[in-house]
């Protein structure tokens, strides 16, 4: 087949975002925190039906009634660790307390990761065809917990291997209905990057550190590829220097000059970088992709997720 080039866009504009987070932070108000569900899924909604891949714009399929489920759940595992933890320090075993609070925080974010994954590929559709996330919990926990203990007793020289690890194990379990994508990164090829863009950042005074974000970012696209059966999709970044420049410090002067009320442009500025630095090109048809994936309602992976504050591995 003949080779082509794809097309991903972001059609969204900052008024629109603003309009809902603003209505959401009004009724999160109202609510005291219990729309907070319902924000996320508007916000969401708002966002995947304005990104489009060859004219056609993903679906997000969650709603705020599933979210708010795991949204509950969520708080009550916190709350019920955050108890243990002051019973511990009341029996006067600050040692056993903070042994736990770490042990906690090591276990949950993997059991996140993987929650999270699963219900967000779920409820992601493209043209009626549905991602998924068929990693296995126990594996991601063993390849978590390794990488910890490694990176902690190596003073953090393992970090580039823990993350390129980890981010190859999710996202090779990531399926778009019966593709699967691959990523091809090294921790040796990522460390040198960082090493470099670390040291070239102090010697220019911080102004580096623009390429070195750009380089991240190609770093992470140009590894990826989806697969199908002998047809392959290639990614590659065309983000600059100077563009990663434009970007982040006109984000940070839209929110010091608004007080933080121009928020919403800078994540639709940043989302608009996004798909028009990525190229995709390859043999592939996605037409003749096939339904394979299952739904998922489960969001409390999800929420925890949000709770800790990190975002998506990609």
């Amino acid at each position: 087949m003949e080779e082509k080039n794809f097309q991903l866009s972001f059609l969204g504009n900052g008024m629109e975002l603003f309009k809902i987070q603003i209505i959401n932070f009004i009724l999160n108000v109202v609510t005291l925190g219990l729309f907070y569900p319902w924000a996320k899924a508007r916000k969401l909604q708002y966002i995947y039906s304005n990104t489009t891949f060859e004219e056609h714009p993903f679906a997000f399929t969650g709603t705020g009634k599933e979210m708010f489920k795991g949204f509950i759940k969520a708080i009550l595992f916190f709350i019920a660790a955050y108890a243990i933890f002051l019973f511990l320090v009341y029996l006067q075993m600050p040692v056993w307390a903070i042994l736990f609070l770490y042990l906690f925080l090591f276990l949950i974010i993997p059991l996140a990761i993987h929650g999270s994954y699963k219900y967000r590929m779920a409820k992601t559709v493209w043209k009626g065809i549905r991602f998924g996330y068929v990693g296995d919990r126990t594996e991601l926990m063993k390849l978590f917990l390794k990488g910890v203990f490694f990176t902690i007793i190596t003073l953090g020289f393992y970090g580039a291997w823990f993350s390129m690890n980890l981010r190859k194990y999710v996202v090779e379990n990531i399926r778009m209905g019966d593709a699967n994508f691959v990523y091809r990164g090294k921790g040796s090829d990522f460390f040198i990057l960082n090493l470099k863009g670390y040291f070239l950042t102090i010697i220019t005074l911080g102004v580096y550190i623009f390429w070195w974000q750009k380089e991240l970012f190609e770093y992470y696209i140009n590894n990826l590829e989806l697969n199908r059966e002998d047809k392959r999709v290639f990614f590659k970044s065309k983000a600059t220097g100077g563009g990663f420049f434009s970007l982040l410090v006109g984000n940070l002067l839209i929110v010091i000059f608004t007080l933080g009320l121009g928020f919403p442009w800078t994540v639709v500025r940043t989302l608009r970088f996004g798909a028009e630095n990525i190229m995709m090109y390859g043999g592939f048809e996605f037409d003749a992709l096939q339904q394979s994936q299952i739904d998922y309602s489960n969001a409390t992976g999800d929420d925890m997720a949000d709770i800790l504050d990190f975002g998506f591995v990609i």
